[in-house]
This record gives C-alpha cells, structure tokens and sequence, in this order.
C-alpha cells in the first residue's frame, strides 16, 4: 500500500515503511547513541527503541 504525502504544497507518493527493517540514522558512525537508556517518561509512553548489540569476539588471528 503506498501512502501519499504533501510535500512543498504537491502530494507525492512514497513506499510503505516497513518496520521489519533494522535502521540507522545517517552520520552514527558510532554506537554511543545507542548506549543511552531511554528516559522514565518516555518508556511509559512507549517512545523508545529496543537495541541488540552483536559484537564479534575474534583477534586477527582467528581470521587466518
């Protein structure tokens, strides 16, 4: 299903956003803002994100 939006006064189509698709916003080369713990309030009206951290545990070695 797409959705119309209006944009500068003329409607424009865009994609179904699909929340089944892990997403990152640009610039967040690291991950510290994704370490910071969603404040009381806001985790009472849902207005949070939940976080899963893979880290790879392996030294250069393990690679040859």
């Amino acid at each position: 299903m797409r959705r119309r939006c209006l944009v500068n006064g003329n409607q424009k189509e865009r994609a179904p956003h699909s929340h089944d698709e892990p997403t990152i916003a640009p610039g967040m080369e690291t991950n510290d803002d994704l370490r910071i713990e969603a404040a009381e309030d806001e985790v009472e009206r849902g207005d949070y994100t939940e976080v899963t951290q893979l880290i790879i545990d392996r030294t250069p070695s393990d690679e040859e």
